[in-house]
């Protein structure tokens, strides 16, 4: 490969990356419309429809988000009544996320999303598991790498 071939956008895995996820969410966009609900906010009920119950500093780990974009979206979360946010007993700086009732009959519906959106991927099912293999392991040795630099 030509050094200049180093620069070109094409040959970048960040862009081919960033350009995915951009399409993708516009691909949710789509579907969740029906439901009401953004691509973060789905991608936060996913989390606490396999959890349960978070609190607010263990929600935006597992969603790679900060308080300052977590918080507003958890309000209005809240006031479409699909969370509730209740303070913890013992240390009212502890904030835990729970689901209603709402959130928990949207899990029944929603249930059919990935299976709305595989089909665009235009993949079969083992390249499907092999890619998101490979970006789960490029999350993490990334995730190490910036452990180290922190």
């Amino acid at each position: 490969m030509d050094l200049n071939d180093n620069l070109k956008l094409e040959n970048q895995l960040c862009f081919a990356i960033y350009a995915c996820s951009r399409e993708i969410t516009r691909l949710y966009r789509t579907v969740l419309e029906k439901y009401d609900i953004t691509y973060p906010q789905y991608l936060t009920l996913l989390v606490l429809w396999e959890h349960d119950r978070l609190t607010v500093k263990e929600l935006g780990e597992l969603l790679y988000l900060d308080s300052g974009t977590l918080t507003p979206m958890l309000k209005r979360m809240e006031a479409m009544d699909l969370i509730k946010r209740v303070r913890a007993m013992d240390d009212e700086r502890k904030v835990w996320i729970e689901l209603t009732e709402k959130a928990n009959d949207l899990k029944k519906e929603a249930v059919c999303i990935p299976q709305l959106c595989f089909p665009h991927f235009g993949l079969t099912q083992k390249q499907y598991l092999d890619l998101l293999a490979q970006m789960k392991q490029i999350l993490e040795n990334l995730q190490k790498k910036t452990r180290n630099v922190k």
